[in-house]
């Protein structure tokens, strides 16, 4: 799969394309019904198939300030769509300059210009330009006159964890903050992921028996709520059992805020300096302060063992 980074990085013989345009921030499963529908109209005209995205978040540019925790990475994002079949991914720099590029501009200068575009697949709340005045019904018009096709994706709607609401990143989001992971995972169709560099931290983990892994997580990431999770350690190439510490660890009065997995039933790893990822299965318990360390390390070894057979019932 191709990446570019603005529209400069388009090969100038770039020829006909399907296009999709979105933030996807997490390639949702509302989502990948979208690029998934692009992808196969692609294959059926014979032209590759691109995502158009944005970095920053079109909301840290208009309104600053407001960048929203994010379900992944850009990387992270491409790895997923090309898994869907995308031919390449354009990520353009969402600059205050961009944000006023008027609706009519934008499909000039993007979609027919440099992307050639012979089909445009979005959702039906699609909006685009300056204030986001460009609406669906306004694309289907520039494509009459600019010669390429529209259609629109009716999302799914959820399920009880989502309230019967269309698959959103809001609401994923807004499930992750409260812990639900596992009803995050319904929208996103996988375990929710954070990544980020193991940084070394008070070695507490390791004193108590339980070495832990101290993730750093990325810029704006969407953290779950403090407590225990059971989930999965990322890490040069393996996927381990987890039990993972979300917060700021308040048996020793901690205010830092941390993401930390202790992999279970392994000895000796030293991931220091490392990218990892931390993957969430499902919420176990809230953090609590314990009368003594001997309480703690009885809790942290059921955590374990919980976590232990979660992840052997996800297997």
């Amino acid at each position: 799969m191709q990446r570019w980074r603005g529209l400069e990085d388009i090969p100038q013989d770039w020829g006909r394309s399907v296009v999709t345009i979105g933030s996807y921030d997490g390639v949702h499963r509302g989502h990948q019904l979208i690029i998934e529908h692009a992808v196969d109209r692609a294959r059926k005209l014979g032209v590759p198939a691109v995502v158009v995205t944005f970095d920053p978040h079109p909301s840290e540019v208009v309104r600053p300030g407001s960048h929203p925790p994010l379900l992944a990475p850009h990387p992270r994002r491409c790895e997923l769509m090309a898994d869907l079949g995308v031919d390449a991914v354009l990520v353009l720099p969402f600059t205050t300059e961009f944000s006023q590029l008027s609706p009519a501009d934008f499909v000039v200068k993007v979609l027919v210009d440099k992307l050639h575009a012979k089909a445009v697949v979005e959702g039906p709340n699609f909006r685009f330009g300056h204030r986001a005045a460009g609406t669906v019904d306004f694309l289907a018009e520039q494509g009459r006159v600019y010669d390429f096709e529209v259609e629109i994706v009716d999302l799914y709607v959820t399920g009880e964890a989502g309230g019967g609401k269309p698959f959103s990143s809001t609401l994923t989001r807004n499930l992750i903050a409260e812990g639900d992971v596992a009803g995050a995972r319904e929208i996103l169709g996988r375990p929710h992921r954070v990544e980020g560099v193991v940084v070394r931290g008070a070695q507490r983990g390791r004193e108590l028996g339980f070495p832990t892994a101290n993730v750093e997580t990325l810029p704006h990431t969407a953290i779950p709520a403090d407590g225990v999770y059971a989930g999965y350690l990322y890490a040069q190439g393996e996927t381990m059992p987890a039990a993972i510490s979300v917060g700021t660890n308040p048996q020793f009065d901690g205010t830092e805020r941390t993401v930390e997995a202790y992999a279970i039933d392994r000895v000796g790893l030293d991931l220091y300096g490392m990218h990892v990822a931390v993957e969430f299965l499902a919420y176990v318990r809230g953090q609590a302060k314990f009368e003594s360390l001997d309480d703690l390390l009885v809790q942290m070894g059921a955590d374990v063992q919980r976590c232990r057979e979660i992840v052997a019932a996800d297997a």
